[in-house]
């Protein structure tokens, strides 16, 4: 009986872990410091300075399907338009400490 409950303890854990995300282990403080440096010329205080209307405010990042952290790392990493890609200059884990942070920014409105 012991032996049986052990194999579907495991099973449940193996099940539980390979169909489970990640979580993201970000950093908004390390996120807040490379914003400064690498975002906020174009992206001071959530606005953008290129195309006004796709802010990070929630509101716009909700409208043009960028409310996740996936979204905010595949369009740092790679870039698209007239936003620069950041792979090379940032590494994977800067570019989700990135995405927290203008995630968390985002659900306090930038304030």
């Amino acid at each position: 009986m012991k032996k049986i409950l052990s194999i579907i303890l495991l099973g449940i854990t193996i099940f539980t872990f390979a169909f489970s995300s990640p979580a993201l282990a970000a950093d908004s403080v390390n996120g807040a410091k490379l914003f400064s440096a690498n975002c906020a010329s174009c992206h001071a205080g959530g606005k953008n300075l290129v195309q006004a209307q796709k802010t990070l405010k929630k509101d716009a990042l909700e409208k043009y399907d960028m409310y996740s952290a996936e979204a905010i790392i595949a369009q740092v990493t790679k870039g698209k338009n007239a936003m620069p890609a950041f792979q090379g200059r940032l590494k994977p884990n800067q570019i989700e400490d990135v995405a927290a942070y203008v995630l968390e920014k985002a659900d306090k409105d930038w304030k």
